[in-house]
């Protein structure tokens, strides 16, 4: 036989109950789950899980040699210890294949993708970051107008390469003293508008953002174009915890936009990168929940 709960009983519980719920984001929006990662070796797998870290972000050029053959390929990975998801590769093109001015081969960078592209989704792989910023240097004397609609036509010819495969290219905005084409988020939103295809997204570096003085509102407006990100410390690109940078301004616009992707630490570690690790990790999650 059930005992009937009185008024005050039931709100006590209730009271209860709201107290230990979720406590929603700002502007009644729940708080988004995103991935923390770090481009780092495969080596540092077991290093970057052990002090929280949910993904590793490999390279194109060392861990999908799109450059060896399938054999080459098969043989490495069959000898590749997986401790850690691998969520993206960073270092899609090689300068020696450069994207835009006179001497594009399209061809064969069509064949690059298409290799790295099997070999990212054969791996369990998501997304292609397209930084890339030797092989998008314009050279001097070309038209910029016409290395624009280079870059547009390639990507445009890969992006069904990329959806065949189950993966995403996500184009990387780089600051002016990486390459002299694409520095911005606010850029990367019209290129992905223009290219026009499902596969082909745009990533938020916010090293890049701090160091061309964009501010968090290019990420309002990127909205779901924008599928990764990548972060490290304005001055020297150390990783978050080193000299003390605030990204809580961006972290808010994230949440506003409902972000869920990963977030990847890209810069220059110090000689104990597990005390970088365990600093960084820390200072992220911190940084994020109070944003």
């Amino acid at each position: 036989m059930h005992r009937k709960v009185n008024r005050r009983e039931f709100l006590s519980v209730m009271g209860l109950v709201c107290a230990t719920a979720r406590v929603p984001a700002a502007r009644g929006e729940p708080a988004p789950h995103v991935l923390w990662g770090a481009c780092q070796g495969m080596d540092r797998q077991q290093a970057l899980k052990d002090a929280g870290f949910d993904f590793i972000e490999g390279s194109v050029g060392s861990l999908l040699t799109p450059s060896k053959s399938d054999e080459e390929f098969e043989a490495a990975i069959s000898k590749l210890d997986r401790v850690l998801p691998i969520r993206s590769c960073t270092g899609f093109i090689p300068g020696s294949l450069p994207v835009v001015g006179p001497s594009v081969n399209r061809e064969a960078l069509l064949q690059h993708a298409r290799i790295t592209f099997q070999r990212a989704h054969r791996l369990g792989i998501s997304y292609i970051v397209f930084g890339s910023g030797g092989a998008r240097k314009i050279p001097d004397g070309f038209d910029p107008a016409r290395a624009r609609e280079q870059f547009i036509e390639l990507a445009r010819a890969m992006g069904p390469l990329a959806q065949e495969a189950g993966v995403t290219i996500v184009l990387e905005p780089l600051n002016r003293g990486e390459t002299n084409f694409f520095h911005t988020v606010a850029e990367g939103i019209e290129l992905v508008d223009a290219v026009g295809h499902p596969n082909v997204q745009l990533l938020a570096d916010i090293y890049h953002m701090l160091r061309e003085n964009e501010a968090p509102e290019s990420l309002l407006r990127a909205g779901a174009r924008l599928r990764h990100c990548h972060i490290a410390e304005k001055r020297n690109r150390t990783p978050p915890g080193t000299e003390g940078d605030d990204f809580r301004p961006f972290f808010r616009a994230l949440k506003q936009i409902g972000y869920r992707g990963g977030i990847s630490i890209e810069g220059r570690w110090s000689r104990d990168p597990t005390a970088d690790y365990t600093r960084a990790i820390a200072t992220l999650r911190q940084q994020y929940a109070e944003a």
